[in-house]
């Protein structure tokens, strides 16, 4: 593992190394939890679980679910120390302070059964965290190869919230402007990889799913000018921009904190 100051830890042994939209998420997120108490904590489709792995170190007790092999594989490594599902728990009922879901739920067909599952699993006025990709004017080939099922639009995320059983406390735009510059980029690799993935018989949006959280063959590459001197100064300057921006509906993705009514 690696560890930088500024983007957390790495495994780039492994293939796994942060990308640009996932620092920005990451920022945000970190700013919604500091000063929060510590407690018992459950990530939903964890992925590398690099934020449990710092979450952990502030002292959560994590626990986590991830269905994708690839995904666990990376995620045991970086956490010896967490127990890590690949199916939710019958004694999960009322047990969780905070429940988080970082760019999942936009892969589940059905995302109001999801949340009203999730919200069973926290204690009587636990807190949500979740994000997801915004506006499905903004879909490209991205998505296609992340196997989302959508993307949201504010008032449709508020309403879902609120019928699922939650009450929103925070709700932010992230990712403007960077993530929105390199959004296209992105979604012509992602079309390459995609007619690739076609041309072999492997566009399956279940596989999709399990690997779109751990495919990181390019953000590899291009990690060493991640870290260098410019791009660190490029990094900083974007968590400064896009929380400038962040009540205004113009990110690529929603970042949200939610309580459980009851």
């Amino acid at each position: 593992m690696e560890y930088h100051p500024m983007y957390g830890p790495s495994l780039p042994d492994m293939g796994w190394v942060p990308a640009p939209r996932f620092l920005l998420r990451r920022h945000r997120i970190l700013k919604m939890l500091a000063g929060i108490p510590p407690g018992q904590l459950l990530e939903v489709g964890c992925g590398p679980a690099t934020l449990i792995h710092e979450l952990q170190q502030q002292g959560y007790a994590c626990t986590a679910l991830e269905s994708s092999s690839a995904a666990l594989a990376i995620a045991r490594s970086l956490n010896p120390t967490v127990v890590f599902h690949e199916c939710p728990q019958d004694t999960w009922t009322n047990a969780f302070d905070y429940l988080m879901a970082f760019e999942v739920l936009e892969h589940i067909e059905d995302d109001r059964g999801a949340l009203k599952q999730w919200r069973t699993w926290l204690k009587p006025g636990g807190t949500i965290l979740v994000s997801v990709p915004a506006h499905m004017k903004k879909w490209t080939a991205s998505d296609d190869w992340a196997g989302h099922v959508r993307r949201y639009e504010k008032l449709e995320l508020h309403k879902l919230f609120k019928e699922s059983g939650f009450t929103i406390t925070r709700f932010e735009s992230y990712g403007f402007p960077l993530a929105n510059a390199i959004a296209p980029l992105r979604a012509r690799m992602h079309k390459r990889q995609l007619a690739e993935r076609r041309n072999a018989n492997h566009d399956d949006r279940q596989q999709n799913n399990a690997m779109s959280g751990v495919s990181r063959s390019t953000e590899s590459r291009l990690y060493p000018l991640l870290k260098s001197f410019p791009g660190t100064i490029l990094m900083r300057m974007a968590f400064v921009s896009q929380a400038i921006f962040s009540h205004l509906d113009i990110g690529n993705g929603y970042v949200l904190a939610a309580k459980r009514q009851d």
